[in-house]
């Protein structure tokens, strides 16, 4: 597998082999973990560039993340070190950026990368002319030549000896990568595709062709957590009843819920499994993913609690309560947002190069220590433990194949493990938080707990969303991310007004408050006039018409890690077509069928990259699916409500309030005095029920 995947500082240092060191302000916990490198590295910026022209050097571009194992591993071995940093800061201009902080970047320069090499990953090792020209990329670069692969000093040296001498194959090279990066920026054609019930059907069978029947999931090793595809699936069997896909979504979710991937003791999912069956993980653990997943499981706990594979009804629940306190917990900041990552690695020494996985793993010795001989025992047979181990020198993960079969003592132990895990060393945590990322966990947090009745989760989502409003938003802009409450200097990208805007429209759901949606309205349409492609309907850039001018203007169409900007887009755009004015509903509306239509290639074409494409997709030709609780004066509706969040599928809109209290409830009275639900989808309205086994008879048969 490639070799690709901590302190704050506030000082400048000034190193003998010349320049300074400029990172010690940033905004970002990743270029602070390098502002003590003996290399002058500098941020991204205007002055960077012009400081490589009047030096007639080339940019040293190196972009990574927090949580990044070999992005440490390369700062150890390279960065860290004077005689290879004094080559760096002689013969280039060193730019140092956090690919989550700057996307727009990390998105230009890994198409470079991959367009190059044929592989991408981090740390991304790129040099450019003073213009931002690539001319040679790469990933990571060992201390010394091993595995065909030259040291970073020979590299260094072949790149200066060729800028030199042979300038003209340099300007040849960079001219050619960046034509092709320019032709492949037009965004995705028009073509026949639209967005039908056969598409839909067409693409979840070419998903599930590539399921691994055996462990869950899509493809080999290794495998990432496939959350927006899962989400898309579970839609698709609500709308279908289509068995397949169930079975498909439900092996992925309990493998990986069973797996090491899955944090046993404490909940949250790592980045990925380096293997097939979902038992090692890369330990990092991103609120991403996590976010996306909480929104997965609390769809599974909420409409296939009954469902027969394997646990799946109780470990959905379980897995959704977990994975909602661990975002709440452990990723919670002070001032009420979400961090971004904690590192795979441990620092179990001072000074030392950290340990992928330190904190997380066990040996029987280490349990029968801890528990001693008879729970230890007991936890090694049934997290899995064994003298051989799963990971590194005789470790395990833990993994968990059964249900307990004596759960109070299943309980104790667990939270004994838990306390002597929390005094090993601890991983670092990126406290950066990230708009888009959070916008996600906004909509989890407000999903999952008005469905599953925890109080406590909307209320995180709404802190969360106050942060943001305050200090993300400036106007009707959006700015990337912010770190201790200061907010950073990059601007937001499509993917963080979309997800805010859909954030704000399921707390405006879970809580009936009107103050979400004025917020939402105007950032989506602000989103509109910033990211829209004038010469063609539907097609989104991701970075703003006003953004730094770069190589290209960046706009990546594919579902990855997390959702395009694109198809993020599209679901604040029909979400708000649901529950907005008319004023601005059939704009919305028309936009999100234009956005979906441009997205169906990428459902023919190329079904596993298009998850939450396939998501949208699906609430799109349900309706969406809407339901108005309307309530008498000074009444609640609670079995109703509780009906209709736990009933409606995927991506319905589902609000409660007074008649004309809002849009979605123009002309929508009680009946006889009692509380009604209205239950719509797209413009056919059924006749309003009074009574929970109605309304869940008249979702169930919306199908």
């Amino acid at each position: 597998m490639p070799r690709v995947c901590h302190k704050n500082v506030s000082h400048v240092r000034v190193w003998e082999a010349g320049g300074v060191n400029r990172l010690g302000g940033a905004t970002s916990p990743y270029l602070r973990q390098h502002a003590d490198n003996p290399v002058a590295w500098r941020q991204w910026d205007a002055e960077a560039l012009a400081e490589a022209a009047a030096r007639d050097v080339p940019i040293l571009l190196s972009i990574g993340y927090a949580s990044c194992h070999w992005c440490h591993v390369m700062a150890h071995e390279s960065f860290e070190d004077e005689a290879t940093a004094a080559v760096m800061n002689a013969n280039f201009v060193c730019v140092k950026v956090d690919r989550e902080e700057r996307p727009d970047l990390d998105a230009v320069y890994m198409a470079a990368t991959v367009a190059m090499t044929g592989q991408g990953g981090w740390p991304m090792t790129c040099f450019l002319t003073p213009a931002g020209d690539p001319f040679y990329c790469g990933t990571y670069y060992p201390k010394e030549p091993r595995g065909g692969m030259p040291s970073f000093t020979q590299l260094l040296e072949a790149v200066r000896e060729t800028w030199r001498n042979r300038r003209g194959e340099v300007n040849e090279a960079a001219g050619q990568v960046v034509a092709a990066l320019r032709s492949q920026a037009d965004g995705l054609p028009e073509t026949d595709a639209s967005v039908t019930p056969e598409l839909l059907e067409q693409a979840v069978a070419a998903v599930i062709r590539d399921v691994d029947s055996r462990n869950g999931g899509f493809g080999g090793a290794p495998k990432f957590p496939p959350s927006a595809l899962l989400e898309g699936l579970l839609r698709h069997v609500e709308r279908t009843g289509d068995e397949q896909a169930l079975a498909a979504a439900a092996l992925t979710a309990e493998a990986m819920a069973r797996g090491g991937i899955y944090d046993q003791l404490r909940g949250g999912f790592a980045r990925y499994s380096v293997d097939a069956a979902w038992v090692v993980p890369h330990f990092e653990k991103m609120l991403y993913d996590n976010a996306q997943l909480l929104r997965v499981y609390g769809h599974l706990a909420r409409r296939f609690s009954n469902v027969t594979v394997g646990q799946l009804g109780s470990s959905s629940v379980r897995v959704a309560a977990e994975t909602a306190r661990f975002l709440i917990d452990d990723l919670g900041t002070a001032e009420g947002g979400f961090a971004s990552a904690f590192d795979a690695d441990t620092h179990l020494e001072p000074g030392a190069p950290g340990v992928e996985g330190a904190t997380y793993v066990w040996t029987p010795e280490q349990l029968r220590d801890t528990l001693g001989a008879d729970d230890g025992d007991w936890a090694a047979t049934f997290f899995n433990v064994t003298a051989e181990g799963t990971f590194e020198h005789g470790s395990s993960v833990l993994t968990r194949y059964r249900d307990p079969e004596d759960p109070e003592r299943f309980e104790r132990i667990r939270e004994r493990l838990r306390a002597a895990r929390d005094r090993r060393p601890q991983p670092d945590r990126d406290d950066k938080v990230v708009t888009a990322w959070n916008g996600i966990a906004i909509t989890a947090l407000a999903e999952a707990g008005a469905a599953l009745g925890h109080s406590e989760w909307v209320e995180a989502a709404a802190g969360c969303a106050r942060y943001l409003l305050a200090e993300h938003v400036q106007g009707d802009r959006v700015v990337r991310a912010s770190l201790g409450g200061v907010a950073g200097s990059a601007p937001g990208v499509l993917e963080d007004y979309a997800w805010l805007v859909t954030g704000l429209l399921a707390l405006y759901q879970a809580t009936g408050d009107p103050q979400w949606l004025a917020p939402a309205e105007r950032l989506l349409d602000a989103a509109i006039e910033l990211f829209a492609d004038s010469a063609q309907s539907g097609s989104w850039f991701d970075t703003a018409v006003d953004a730094e001018s770069l190589v290209t203007r960046p706009r990546d169409p594919f579902d990855g890690a997390t959702p395009a900007g694109a198809s993020a887009l599209a679901e604040a755009l029909l979400t708000a077509s649901v529950l907005t004015g008319a004023e601005r509903a059939g704009r919305y509306r028309a936009l999100a069928d234009a956005t979906l239509t441009r997205g169906a290639i990428v459902l023919a074409r190329a079904a596993r990259s298009g998850g939450h494409w396939l998501a949208v997709a699906e609430a799109a030709l349900a309706g969406p699916i809407q339901v108005a609780v309307a309530l008498p004066d000074d009444a609640e509706a609670v079995e109703l409500l509780t009906a209709a969040r736990r009933f409606a599928p995927g991506g319905s809109a589902v609000l409660a309030g007074q008649e004309n209290s809002s849009p979605l409830l123009i002309d929508r009275p009680p009946v006889a005095g009692r509380s009604a639900a209205y239950v719509c989808h797209g413009t056919v309205c059924d006749l309003p029920v009074t009574e929970p086994a109605a309304l869940v008879d008249a979702l169930n048969a919306v199908r």
